[in-house]
């Protein structure tokens, strides 16, 4: 057990990092005076040696390295949370810093290779080595009152996830994206320290403090994680710019998509989807919904929906049975939905779907974000709050009809695509009185066919699109009865 007088002691031992001072009061304004301060200075490095027994490790080899469990954070103390640190190594090479505050301060813990289990030959470094760690994640009562399960992880560069009741880890949001896709090369923002407040006894959420920094700019995230049948995490940014930027990300999601009913062309596999989400929905600031199905293109792909007063943007898996993926192992029906729900106005901007070719599933390939308009400006200060939803589905379900499944085949000269409609006002849908919208931006739509599905209690539209030559082509959908909308607006950009 790892309670607080141990805490101490292990802090004891070490040397505090530049950004912190042991025994300084802490409250709501600390790291984002940490993070107006750091913006101040030139951009420094992290620390990313490693001791010879660490240096290159195989993936293999850091899974060897597990943290003792007995020794949790607040293991004993009849608290609704426990946190186990990360080891670095393998491709966590940054040294995190992670503090306990409790009672208005905050205490560095340090790093002791006893906290560890290192198996299989891994050899542990030698004592007295003050390591840090490369994150942290978190335990509390999910999916049974009596057993605390891992909720969230924090854990590479800003990368964090979390699941809701039932899940299992898919969809990774990041505290900062920076110049994704761009020419330059995208910087990778870090979290290089965090501070997690000792949860209370009768309260059901927990709140951990971040310190981001990066070339480009500082940050400060506070996270009030809710876990549950959605698990809710609150956050808080405040941005400082270093310089000025003009291709920030804020609210980024990553996941994974490699093929999908649309999209099986050279992937001689026996699963009919791998994906951990399967489209980009968005809630646009005047009430019309937005579904991108999600593609694994031939090259990379940059998508931009321009709005103002955006109310929501998400990576969603909807097609939740086992017999639409087939995995025993990966289960991709159970990957959360993430949705991101802006609290505030976040002004002009426009969603970001970032689509990166892959051959493989073990590589995250997509990427959305919101993006301001305007550049943010070297020295200013910038808020944004949001909510993030780890879900089975929106956290408010539209009225509209919404896209269920998305299939394509055919040939080049001519791709039939068949879309399932499901929910709101699909349910005994009758094509009398309907109004279909079907357009394309280069080639022709033709042959376009309503007809009720009722497998789904809903309706299935087809159409064939003939590209007449395009090398690319937005294809667009959506039902109306009258100039009354019924259904969310289908979005696909239909290449080679």
């Amino acid at each position: 057990m790892l309670g607080a007088a141990a805490i101490s002691a292990l802090q004891a031992a070490a040397a505090l990092p530049a950004h912190a001072q042991e025994g300084e009061r802490f409250d709501a304004e600390t790291v984002r005076n940490m993070a107006r301060q750091l913006a101040a200075k030139p951009f420094k490095q992290g620390n990313q040696s490693l001791p010879a027994e660490l240096d290159k490790l195989s993936y293999d080899d850091y899974r060897n390295i597990r943290f003792n469990a007995d020794r949790s954070i607040w293991r004993g103390q009849r608290l609704p949370f426990e946190m186990q640190l990360l080891h670095r190594g393998f491709l966590f090479r940054d040294q995190v810093d992670v503090f306990v505050v409790a009672e208005g301060r905050a205490s560095r813990i340090a790093y002791d290779p006893g906290l560890f289990r290192f198996e299989h030959g891994v050899k542990a470094p030698q004592g007295g080595t003050d390591l840090g760690f490369s994150g942290f994640r978190l335990h509390g009562p999910l999916n049974r009152p009596d057993y605390l399960d891992e909720i969230a992880v924090f854990q590479g560069a800003s990368y964090f996830r979390a699941v809701a009741k039932g899940q299992g880890y898919g969809t990774s949001a990041r505290g900062l994206a920076v110049k994704t896709a761009a020419a330059s090369g995208e910087e990778f923002p870090v979290f290089k320290a965090f501070y997690v407040e000792q949860p209370r006894p009768d309260v059901p959420s927990i709140v951990v403090h971040a310190l981001l920094d990066s070339p480009s700019a500082t940050a400060a995230h506070r996270f009030t994680i809710r876990p549950g049948d959605a698990t809710v995490m609150t956050v808080e940014m405040a941005l400082y710019p270093r310089a000025d930027l003009a291709e920030a990300g804020i609210a980024p999601l990553t996941s994974m998509f490699l093929f999908g009913p649309a999209d099986h062309a050279g992937f001689d596999d026996f699963r009919p989807a791998v994906r951990d989400a399967e489209g980009l929905a968005i809630s646009e600031g005047t009430g019309e919904q937005l579904w991108r199905p999600l593609a694994n293109p031939g090259r990379l792909q940059i998508s931009v929906f321009a709005g103002s007063n955006m109310r929501g943007f998400g990576l969603m898996q909807r097609q939740r049975s086992f017999f639409d993926y087939q995995d025993l192992e990966a289960r991709y029906e159970k990957r959360p939905s993430v949705w991101v729900e802006p609290i505030g106005d976040w002004g002009e901007g426009a969603v970001h779907l970032v689509e990166i070719p892959t051959p493989q599933e073990v590589h995250d390939n997509v990427v959305a974000f919101w993006r301001p308009r305007d550049t943010l400006r070297k020295g200013s200060e910038y808020t944004y709050t949001y909510r993030l939803h780890w879900v089975w589905d929106m956290p408010t379900p539209p009225a509209l009809g919404r896209v269920a499944g998305t299939r394509a085949g055919g040939t080049d000269e001519r791709r039939l695509f068949v879309i399932d409609l499901a929910d709101g006002p699909m349910a005994g849908l009758t094509p009398d009185g309907i109004r279909l919208d079907v357009s394309a931006s280069a080639g022709e739509v033709r042959d376009v066919v309503l007809q009720p599905n009722p497998e789904i209690s809903g309706a299935r539209l087809s159409f064939a699109f003939e590209p007449k030559g395009a090398n690319l082509s937005e294809l667009r959908a959506r039902l109306f009865k009258g100039d009354v909308p019924l259904t969310e607006t289908w979005l696909y950009r239909w290449t080679p």
